[in-house]
């Protein structure tokens, strides 16, 4: 019986140092921009992000100043780039670099309708809810 209450406490403490030191509170809303349009149709739970094949213009993820009708971007943040396939929900990575902005034309080279395009932030600072853009 006294092993199995050293093992509880050891658990719970565990628990406790590993939520206290390994995870961080997202201090910043950012959202994906083509441009300086935000792609999410609306910033909320229910927003999804939607982008044509033939799009033009740079991509980028920034922090936003948002209001009731728009986002505004507000200073550009370190991104990478993956694709899931439509067919097979597999996740390739773009590319190993991380990104500022680039031009969206040479993502959207790589997919097809029905793929999506994931953006990682590469700071746990940054929240980025609306991080899958379907390619219609």
């Amino acid at each position: 019986m006294k092993s199995v209450k050293i093992l509880v406490c050891l658990a719970l403490f565990t628990v406790t140092i590993s939520n206290a030191f390994g995870q961080k509170q997202f201090s910043n809303c950012a959202a994906a921009f083509v441009n300086s349009k935000m792609v999410v149709n609306d910033y909320s739970p229910t927003g999804h992000c939607e982008i044509a094949k033939s799009a033009s213009g740079e991509l980028s993820v920034q922090t936003a100043n948002l209001s009731s009708d728009s986002g505004v971007p507000t200073g550009k943040i370190g991104f990478k780039i993956a694709i899931r396939d439509g067919n097979t929900k597999t996740l390739i990575a773009f590319s190993d670099k991380t990104y500022k902005q680039l031009d969206i034309k040479t993502v959207l080279a790589k997919c097809k309708p029905g793929d999506a395009i994931v953006l990682l932030t590469t700071n746990d600072e940054y929240a980025l809810p609306h991080n899958e853009i379907l390619v219609k």
